[in-house]
């Protein structure tokens, strides 16, 4: 483009004074070959950024009963109970209607045999340490009244003796002897007054 305007004003030239010619020629030259302007480059891109969905809540726990204990945790899963008892209704308190414990004649020993009712009588009191009992002795009617009574207190005691040594607090545990002024029967016969060497245990 520049080539060809100058050729063009070479020839303007030759009829042109010069000093004319100067001035046309500068003006020309200003406006049509100076140099283009460089377009700025294009901004760069924004990055759009998608919005985080969160992620869902987790399940409820299942709780059947609505008792507050869900059930992967509740040992009774379809029956209301406590958080106490592990989620299972409270136990019902047992009447504690303990069996007589039997000695021999004349003795406050106990027997072998007596050993598993008292573990039993033992471990019931010992989840309910709360509770107190009584632990009253007794005697058949052979022997003289004060022998009856004193076999009745070491019957007493000996229970109690048993029941403290395998974990039972002895401040729950109180005896008396009645001596023989208490039968369950008539004392006529072996067997009867047998049922009476005994010691009775119950809830205060």
């Amino acid at each position: 483009m520049c080539s060809i305007k100058n050729k063009i004003m070479r020839n303007v030239s030759k009829l042109m004074p010069l000093s004319l010619l100067a001035i046309l020629l500068a003006g020309v030259l200003f406006t049509s070959c100076k140099a283009k302007k460089v377009a700025p480059p294009p901004p760069p891109p924004v990055e759009v950024v998608a919005p985080v969905t969160p992620p869902p809540p987790p399940p409820a726990p299942v709780d059947t009963d609505m008792d507050g204990m869900p059930d992967s945790v509740d040992q009774c899963p379809t029956v209301a109970g406590l958080a106490s008892n592990n989620g299972c209704p409270p136990k019902p308190e047992p009447s504690f209607n303990f069996e007589n414990t039997l000695f021999e004649f004349n003795s406050s020993v106990i027997k072998t045999s007596s050993y598993a009712l008292l573990d039993e009588m033992s471990a019931l009191m010992r989840q309910y340490p709360d509770k107190m009992f009584q632990i009253n002795g007794h005697a058949s009617s052979e022997g003289t009244e004060a022998r009856n009574m004193t076999l009745s207190v070491d019957r007493a005691n000996a229970v109690k003796a048993y029941l403290v040594n395998s974990g039972v607090n002895a401040a729950n545990l109180a005896t008396k002897g009645f001596g023989a002024t208490q039968p369950l029967n008539a004392n006529t016969s072996e067997d009867e007054r047998m049922l009476n060497r005994r010691v009775e245990i119950k809830k205060q």
